[in-house]
Parts: structure tokens; C-alpha cells; sequence
């Protein structure tokens, strides 16, 4: 009956249910947690001051820098059921220390400014290590079929964390907030050890032998695979130009909600509406339709779908500026990055072997990522004094985003170039 069911939303087999369903609600708790701290950071950034976002962003990426390294070392010495669990821990009890801090109103200022470097920080380190684990679990063509319903997981829990943020946070508060997050992450860990005992049986996944077993090499390894990688190259390029994407867009937002409200509680909910919006629009996508057109287009051209929206919205926003144009954008582009683009990228590392999945991924999803925020953010303050408009800027972004559409279809074609010739190795 529960095959029945969920075959109804995705091509899943019998022996990939328990896999896919833990894996479904892992993701769930872990998003659903997100969801309620980044409304908070948002606004937290609004109260810091436009001026010093980028400085903001600087100092979240020179943490990234500081913490990839050590992440890197971890994952070298432990199995993954072991630094799975101690990664979220330290999560949580970050999150019990700025619950004091904010109910006791300590240094609030500087409170706010860390808090916003932290959720920034703790969203891609979070997010890479759940889905380097679902690389690490299904094989390519698994991946296809399977990872636009684990990604419907982490929707259904974003439309928790948001109307939780939304119907709470002016009756309980801010920081008693970051309770729920905090049990939300430990239900997530619980989730993540119950996958361990759920692997599904693929030929291709290599989960089957050593999955569970520490990795070895070094710290940096991350950047010498990198390097030495035309493929994950490409996809830290694609990374880049997609934060490249979302930073001006952020800056864009930040401009017309601030316009529009002084009051910290409207901007909020302002926020917290955007991701609701979003994210039922998402969810009707990947339950719906993600598994299907991915599997028939391919991981490349789905990637190279967002750069589109992008490229549109940026244009929308120069004819059209206002509140409901960013709404709509932001609801557009996180729709088709939450329903094809980025299960697509994530499809792209079950090609590559167990290390470059956790250590170049996590350094791509991360620091690569990070890093563009810092780049971007000051390129988009610099080109904004030098066109006089925000909104100039927008206009330059979008040639860039047809060559960021151009790199997501070669990333597709490599990817296929590596599993022929892997299938005629295994052939010979």
C-alpha cells in the first residue's frame, strides 16, 4: 500500500522505500529548521544596515574558509555515522547560546551581526552534508528518479519553519524560536541514523562496501580535487555565478523591503511570506513533476532552467520595480532552484568518487559559494556608485546568466560522457 502510494509521486522501487522515505523526512526537519533562523537573519541584516552586508559577507566567508578545512579533517578520521551527528550537535548548541544572548540582550548588536554570519554558515554546511550523504547513498540514475521527492521533503519542511515563523514570532518571540530549531535538528540526526539501517540496494551505490568508513587523506584535499578536475571545476563555476545570482538579487531585496516598512515585526513576516509562497509553489513541482522532466531532460539542461528565470527576472525588475516584482522573482527562481536546478546539481556529484562527494562538494557548496557572496557583494556596492542605480546593475547581470545556462548544459553532456565510458569499463 505505501508502494502504491508513493509510486503516485515518483518512480521508486519496493527495496528504495524505507531509503527514500527517512531520507524525505531528514531532510524535512533539517530545512524546517532553516526555515525558521533565516527569516531572523534576514532581518537581523535589515537592522546591521546595507552599508555593512557586505562586511557581513566577508566574515561569512572567511569562516567558511577557516571551517571547511576542519570539516575536511572530520569527515578523514570518522564514519559517517559518527560525524553526521557531532556536526548537527555543535549546531545545537550554537543556537542554545544565542538564545541567551537574546533573551538576555546581550550585546545585541554584535549578537545580530554574528547570528546573520552563523545561519549563513550553518545553512550550507547543513545542506552540503545531507545531500553529499544522499550521493553517497544512490547512484546516478537513483538520483534522477528519487532526489526530486527528497527534495519535496525539504520543502514540506521549509512551509513548517515558515508558518511557524510567521504565526510565532510575534507571540512567543525571536529567540524562543531557536528552541524549535534546535529539536528540529535533533530529529533530523535521528532521521539521518535511522538511514544508515535503511541503504538501498543498488550495484552503483557506494553505500553497498565502504560508504560507512572514514575516508582518509587530507585537510585540504578538497582543493587539489577541485584543481585537478575539469568536471567539479565546472561545477564550482556553475556555484559561483549562481550565488553571483542570488547576491545582486538579495541586495535588490533588501533596497525595496526596506522601503516599504521600518517595522522589524512587517519586515519579518514580509520575508517569511516570500518563502511561503515559494515553497507551496515548489512543493506541487516536486511531488508533481521534478522526477519526471529531470529524468527526460537530463541534470543539465534542468540546471541551466534557473539562469532562464534569472535572466528574466532581472529584466522584470528593471521595467517593473517593486515589492510584488521580488516577490514574484523570488518566488519564481526559488521554485525552479528548489524543484529541478538544484536536485539536478546534486545528481551531478553521484558521478564522482566518495571523496570529491564530501570533501570537494562540501568546499563547493561552501566556500566556493561564500566566497562569491563576498566577491559579489562588493562588485554589486562598486558597479551601483559607478551606474548611480541598483537596478542598472540588474540589467548587467544578464548576459552573464546565458553563459551561466551555456556551462549548466556542458555540465549535462560531461556527466553523460563520464557514465558511458564507465559503462563500457564495466562492459569490459
Amino acid at each position: 500500500m505505501l508502494h502504491g502510494l508513493i509510486s503516485r509521486f515518483a518512480d521508486i522501487r519496493p527495496n528504495e522505500i524505507r531509503a527514500t522515505l527517512w531520507s524525505f523526512l531528514y531532510f524535512f526537519c533539517l530545512l524546517a529548521a532553516y526555515l525558521i533562523l533565516r527569516p531572523l537573519r534576514d532581518e537581523m541584516g535589515i537592522a546591521a544596515g546595507r552599508d555593512t552586508l557586505q562586511y557581513l559577507f566577508t566574515a561569512t566567508f572567511f569562516v567558511m574558509l577557516a571551517a571547511s578545512p576542519l570539516y575536511a579533517g572530520l569527515v578523514a578520521k570518522l564514519p559517517r555515522q559518527k560525524f553526521i551527528p557531532l556536526i548537527y550537535r555543535f549546531f545545537i548548541l550554537n543556537l542554545v547560546i544565542f538564545w541567551a544572548f537574546l533573551t538576555f540582550s546581550i550585546e545585541a548588536t554584535w549578537t545580530a551581526r554574528i547570528f546573520f554570519v552563523w545561519v549563513s554558515v550553518f545553512n550550507l554546511f547543513a545542506v552540503s552534508v545531507f545531500w553529499s550523504f544522499m550521493a553517497d547513498l544512490f547512484a546516478t540514475e537513483q538520483g534522477k528518479r528519487l532526489f526530486g521527492f527528497i527534495a519535496a521533503g525539504g520543502t514540506a519542511g521549509t512551509l513548517l519553519g515558515s508558518s511557524l515563523t510567521v504565526g510565532l514570532s510575534g507571540v512567543i518571540g525571536p529567540a524562543n524560536l531557536l528552541i524549535a530549531a534546535g529539536g528540529l535538528l535533533e530529529l533530523a540526526i535521528f532521521c539521518a541514523a535511522r538511514l544508515e539501517s535503511a541503504v538501498p540496494v543498488s550495484e552503483q551505490s557506494s553505500a553497498q562496501g565502504n560508504g560507512a568508513a572514514a575516508l582518509g587523506g587530507g585537510m585540504l584535499a578538497g582543493f587539489r580535487l577541485i584543481l585537478g578536475s575539469r568536471y567539479l571545476a565546472g561545477i564550482a563555476l556553475w556555484v559561483a555565478l549562481l550565488s553571483l545570482a542570488g547576491t545582486f538579487l538579495y541586495f535588490l531585496q533588501q533596497d525595496v523591503v526596506r522601503s516599504i516598512s521600518a517595522d522589524p515585526a512587517v519586515r519579518t513576516r514580509i520575508f517569511a511570506g516570500m518563502d511561503l509562497i515559494a515553497n507551496l509553489m515548489t512543493l506541487a513541482l516536486q511531488f508533481a513533476a521534478t522526477g519526471q522532466i529531470i529524468k527526460r531532460l537530463g541534470a543539465g539542461t534542468a540546471a541551466a532552467l534557473l539562469p532562464m528565470v534569472f535572466a528574466c527576472g532581472f529584466a522584470a525588475l528593471m521595467i517593473v520595480p517593486g515589492l510584488w516584482t521580488v516577490v514574484a522573482f523570488q518566488a519564481l527562481q526559488r521554485t525552479l532552484n528548489f524543484s529541478f536546478s538544484n536536485p539536478a546539481r546534486e545528481i551531478l556529484f553521484t558521478s564522482v568518487a566518495r571523496e570529491e562527494k564530501y570533501k570537494a562538494k562540501n568546499l563547493i557548496d561552501t566556500v566556493v559559494f561564500r566566497g562569491g557572496d563576498v566577491v559579489w557583494s562588493w562588485v554589486f556596492a562598486a558597479l551601483s556608485g559607478i551606474v548611480g542605480s541598483a537596478l542598472m546593475v540588474a540589467g548587467l547581470a544578464i548576459p552573464v546568466m546565458g553563459a551561466w545556462a551555456g556551462l549548466a548544459l556542458w555540465l549535462g553532456r560531461a556527466q553523460e560522457s563520464m557514465m558511458k565510458t564507465e559503462k563500457g569499463s564495466a562492459k569490459a
